[in-house]
């Protein structure tokens, strides 16, 4: 047992210190800030008017699809996330050595999380990039709610799943007030005028993505309570809700801004990264 801890820690040092584990971390975020821009930009022609298109990563991977090169692109999109998703699973494994207890093991949760999120843009970037991915603008959300519903107690599945989500919503939204991303930023990314702009970034890009990721939860909250899969949905389905509301081009306007800058921030990770 002890053998293997020491290991384990002796993995994670070498991971901390590899020069392939962090070029493949800085490719990733540049990969991860790309596919943000294009959800913010399909977010603004949805704002003003244009109903075509899918306001997701699903829905930026094909416009990504559509663009010159776009073969060349969306592989090198599924190869960054995957990067992502192995480092993420790394740090989950063998990673935050410092800590202790339960604190330890919710950052590993989070970790984990952290690589599923990067694990699906993957696999729809794979699944587009091998001619399997639909171009509709409908999703599959809805169909997996319904399957999930139909397990024994899966309703209750579903409305956790909402909370989860919209608690981690509200992390971001934490991470944006306290500022606390900007440990993700080397001593260098924080300072000067350059810095205050990486800063003002995060803060506006981590506040936007928390909005957004409590909307989706809430949609999967509300298809739990009503027993009605087609309540829940995806980031598409949440903005198009912000669109129907008072105000509504104008406060997705300021999402889609929003999301925009969390891509010029994972341009400022993969640039001045500290993990």
């Amino acid at each position: 047992m002890v053998d293997m801890k020491q290991s384990a820690t002796a993995l994670g040092r070498r991971a901390d210190t590899d020069p392939w584990v962090d070029r493949g971390v800085r490719f990733g975020m540049v990969v991860y800030g790309v596919v943000h821009l294009v959800v913010a930009w399909l977010a603004l022609q949805l704002a003003f008017g244009e109903k075509s298109g899918s306001a997701s990563s699903t829905g930026a991977l094909h416009q990504l699809a559509q663009s010159s090169f776009g073969a060349v692109l969306i592989w090198l999109v599924a190869i960054g996330m995957f990067l992502l998703v192995l480092w993420r699973l790394l740090e989950a494994a063998v990673g935050h050595r410092d800590e202790e207890g339960t604190k330890k093991v919710r950052k590993q949760l989070t970790s984990l999380g952290k690589a599923i999120i990067y694990g699906s843009v993957a696999l729809t970037a794979l699944k587009i990039a091998m001619g399997s991915g639909s171009s509709s603008k409908k999703s599959g959300t809805d169909d997996t709610t319904a399957t999930v519903m139909s397990w024994p107690a899966g309703q209750w599945i579903v409305g956790l799943i909402g909370l989860a989500i919209i608690a981690y919503g509200l992390n971001l939204g934490r991470r944006a007030w306290t500022e606390k991303f900007r440990e993700h930023l080397t001593a260098e990314g924080k300072s000067g005028d350059t810095g205050r702009a990486y800063i003002w970034f995060g803060k506006v890009g981590y506040m936007a993505k928390g909005i957004a990721f409590a909307i989706v939860g809430g949609l999967f909250v509300y298809a739990a309570v009503t027993h009605d899969a087609k309540k829940s949905g995806g980031l598409d389905v949440a903005l198009h809700k912000v669109l129907q509301q008072p105000f509504g081009p104008y406060l997705l306007g300021l999402i889609a801004v929003g999301i925009g800058c969390y891509g010029l921030f994972c341009f400022a990770r993969a640039r001045h990264l500290s993990r």
